[in-house]
């Protein structure tokens, strides 16, 4: 219940209380929650008090608000991994069942910007698997991965359906990732992406660019678009070192 004499205020006292119930999974994911007339007296608190602390939710990407229908539970959001894991080994790391559906796999002479990548000519030879990333059956991401062809040649007789691409790489081509980076940007999602990702066309998504490098040598490089309703990003922060005089 609100302790009116609380150090905290009320709303506040209000947003932990429905924030355990989710939590706890009386209040389910896409399950409404209660009226504002009902939290009134449930809790005797006024209306200020009930719309400050569902705002708070709101804002924190735990409610959800559907016009002229109300208030949900919203899914909790995923954030994009700052470790060189894989989405499947992240997946399992966060509690949720990875999935993942092969969209397309060829071999293709690379364009400037992709073999400017891996160091190669325009026109070399370069694998690219497209794949669609579950997480408990929801789609979340779409991935393009480009491996140079001599590097892994036959990558794809060596590869099953579905199979982990960085565990062939590895265990078939001796390609251990030891090193890579990332860049992020958000923007709309196109009509060839957005309907494998169950979303319209528009909806804002994130791009990522990942390179995993082994041994110093640029082995793949990964063109995602993530959506941008299910993830979230997470950076820490450090001081800045400050000379000593």
């Amino acid at each position: 219940m609100i302790d009116p004499s609380g150090p905290l205020p009320k709303y506040l006292q209000l947003r932990t209380i429905l924030l355990d119930m989710i939590e706890q999974d009386r209040l389910p994911v896409d399950a409404p929650i209660p009226s504002e007339r009902e939290m009134c007296r449930r809790f005797k608190v006024s209306r200020t008090t009930v719309r400050q602390a569902v705002d708070q939710l709101v804002a924190e990407d735990r409610l959800r608000r559907i016009h002229g229908k109300g208030m949900f539970v919203a899914r909790p959001k995923v954030r994009i991994p700052k470790e060189l894991v894989s989405f499947t080994e992240d997946m399992h790391a966060l509690g949720m069942k990875p999935g993942c559906v092969d969209l397309g796999a060829r071999t293709i002479e690379a364009d400037g910007r992709i073999a400017g990548h891996f160091g190669e000519e325009q026109g070399a030879a370069v694998h690219v698997l497209e794949r669609l990333r579950l997480a408990d059956g929801v789609p979340m991401a779409v991935e393009r991965s480009h491996i140079p062809a001599a590097l892994a040649p036959g990558l794809f007789e060596r590869r099953a359906p579905g199979g982990s691409l960085f565990k062939v790489l590895e265990r078939e081509f001796g390609i251990v990732r030891d090193e890579g980076d990332q860049t992020i940007e958000a923007g709309p999602v196109d009509r060839r992406e957005a309907e494998p990702l169950g979303i319209a066309q528009g909806d804002t998504v994130f791009f990522l660019r990942q390179r995993t490098f082994s041994r110093g040598i640029c082995a793949e490089v990964t063109f995602s678009t993530y959506r941008a309703d299910r993830y979230r990003i997470h950076l820490g922060l450090e001081a800045p070192r400050r000379a000593v005089t």
